[in-house]
């Protein structure tokens, strides 16, 4: 078979072409960071209660004591809902009765908000909550747009693959920007909650495309090595730079949608680049041709567009200064590699046989519930005590060391108990959480960040240690399918969120215990740390504590499985 990597290795590891093509890629998910998360700005809730219209006639006291109390945190507040019925309070104002001493207000018939809400202009001047009055009866309508925007990133890991296959890397990579890019802005102007909703959702389409194609085009480009700390380091740690612009931007810009036009811009810095990149530029600009950011060689070849491919190839050689030699790719040894026939898997393989079968469910409760424990923390950022913009700074600035702390992991300790380690650490913290007394906030919210770093750690390593479990014919497959659960797990976050609205610790009650259920769950898979990639599903890890039976083997066949197994040792994700 043909080795890309062996045929293009004169290029070198770090030259200036890798890491222009290293910087572009990564700072293309920079957006991603802010504009995915930023539902914890445009869709919190401000303080409210109904609002008293000055033509109830209420005297200052009556209009002081027009709403009623109710425990929320363990103390009495101003309900959000309800309010004493103005015209028995009008009766009493014209009586010159005073609240409490000639009325027992207990007694007193209450109401819902007939003339809408007061809002509180601390800390927003405005959300999309406060705009379309999405509180009491219609509460249920923030953590649901919050949801479609999920929905929208489930589309869009769905149709991202075939599009980029199809149409190519880079092509994807700019048209889904520019959905995201677009959209954005559409959602500016949006003039009811549903047009907004619709459009967050494509959004959603957009943005995770973009993050896949992105993805993928600089795992194709980029050397062995480089591709590693690209995938582990370099996307993610510019998604948590991008998270970290969010609290900044909106700590300044407390109207949504100013906001919304803060986080749209930085889109557009991506658009010359397309036409720097476009064959049908100008001869000048044509010359340059691929000199940022090219298409997909790899890609390309899969095409049997050869010269399209040297051609980027041969740019690339220029850039790092090295000779390239005069035939790059061999066009009878692609066309041998294309012709060989392969047997196609489906989505079924992935449970065929019990102990695939015992993986994959493994896999996908993982998933889900590292996709909650990530999501759900990081929408939960308004709730927690103290300043809301600190809280969501210190929420993505955690993210550093947690994905810095995988890598090392990942290269230096077995699997499957770093996986467990920092799932039962962010598991353990969030349990805890209900046992701290009230006045111990910094204390609460320093427990809530050393959850978010575990989780956000196992979200990192999750990725590598799945695609390491299954075997290279259904290995896009399993990756695929876990990744559907993670954002099954996306979309119930917001829900998450949503009950503590009747129990502040049940979230992270919930969150907590589901985290230390995913710890034990690792606990079961089996390890592939130091261990070739397997080929077949024949030659996958077994899971412990399974009775497999016919599965026994002659002593040919167990030496033959070793040799296969000298074949790929080396072969690293």
């Amino acid at each position: 078979m043909y080795d890309y990597d062996q045929g293009t290795a004169f290029l070198g590891e770090w030259g200036p072409f890798q890491r222009l093509v290293f910087f572009l890629l990564s700072a293309s998910i920079i957006p991603n960071g802010f504009n995915g998360l930023s539902a914890v700005f445009l869709i919190d809730t401000p303080e409210h209660r109904c609002r008293v219209p000055a033509s109830a006639n209420l005297s200052r006291e009556w209009l002081n004591a027009s709403i009623p109390l109710e425990e929320r945190g363990r103390r009495q507040v101003p309900s959000r809902c309800r309010r004493y019925s103005l015209e028995a309070l009008a009766n009493f104002s014209a009586r010159n009765l005073v609240p409490g001493r000639d009325v027992n207000l207990s007694q007193v018939e209450q109401e819902k908000c007939l003339d809408g809400w007061e809002y509180s202009r601390e800390p927003y001047l405005s959300t999309i909550v406060s705009e379309w009055d999405l509180v009491c009866e219609n509460d249920w309508k923030a953590p649901l747009t919050t949801s479609l925007f999920f929905v929208g990133v489930l589309i869009g890991s769905f149709v991202s693959g075939q599009l980029s296959d199809r149409f190519g890397r880079k092509n994807v990579l700019f048209v889904t920007m520019g959905v995201q890019t677009g959209f954005s802005f559409l959602q500016i102007l949006s003039t009811t909650w549903e047009m907004f909703s619709i459009l967050f959702l494509i959004v959603g389409i957009g943005q995770i495309s973009n993050y896949v194609a992105a993805f993928v085009l600089g795992t194709e480009i980029l050397g062995k090595s480089v591709r590693i700390i690209y995938c582990t380091l370099g996307v993610c740690i510019f998604y948590a730079f991008g998270y970290m612009l969010l609290p900044l931007c909106a700590y300044f810009i407390r109207d949504w949608r100013m906001l919304l036009v803060a986080l749209t811009v930085p889109g557009l810095l991506y658009v010359p680049l397309w036409w720097l990149n476009n064959p049908g530029c100008s001869v000048e600009v044509t010359l340059k041709h691929h000199r940022f950011i090219p298409e997909s060689p790899r890609w390309l070849l899969s095409q049997g567009k050869i010269k399209e491919a040297e051609d980027i190839i041969r740019k690339a050689a220029e850039m790092n200064h090295v000779a390239a030699p005069d035939v790059i790719f061999d066009l009878i040894e692609l066309q041998d590699v294309n012709s060989q026939d392969q047997r196609s898997y489906s989505i079924l393989d992935l449970v065929r046989t019990q102990n695939i079968r015992s993986i994959t469910i493994m896999c996908v409760i993982l998933w889900m519930v590292i996709s909650i424990g990530y999501f759900g923390l990081s929408l939960d950022t308004p709730n927690l005590h103290g300043d809301i913009y600190l809280n969501c700074f210190l929420s993505a600035i955690i993210e550093v060391p947690a994905y810095t702390i995988s890598w090392l992991l990942l290269h230096y300790l077995p699997r499957r108990y770093s996986m467990a380690g920092v799932l039962f650490l962010g598991g353990c913290v969030l349990l805890f959480i209900q046992l701290v007394p009230a006045y111990l906030t910094v204390f609460s919210i320093t427990l809530v960040m050393i959850g978010k770093f575990g989780i956000t750690a196992s979200f990192s390593m999750v990725y590598v240690y799945t695609a390491e479990l299954y075997p290279t014919v259904v290995r896009n497959m399993g990756v695929g399918a876990s990744s559907m659960a993670s954002r099954f797990g996306s979309i119930l976050s917001p829900y998450f969120v949503y009950l503590g609205a009747y129990d502040r610790f049940l979230p992270y009650i919930l969150m907590g215990s589901l985290t230390v259920l995913a710890g034990i769950v690792t606990l079961f898979l089996p390890e592939s740390y130091g261990m070739p990639l397997p080929d077949t599903i024949e030659q996958m890890l077994r899971v412990k504590g399974i009775n497999y039976r016919n599965t026994s083997k002659s002593k040919k066949t167990l030496k033959d499985d070793e040799e296969n197994s000298v074949i790929i040792k080396g072969t690293t994700f």
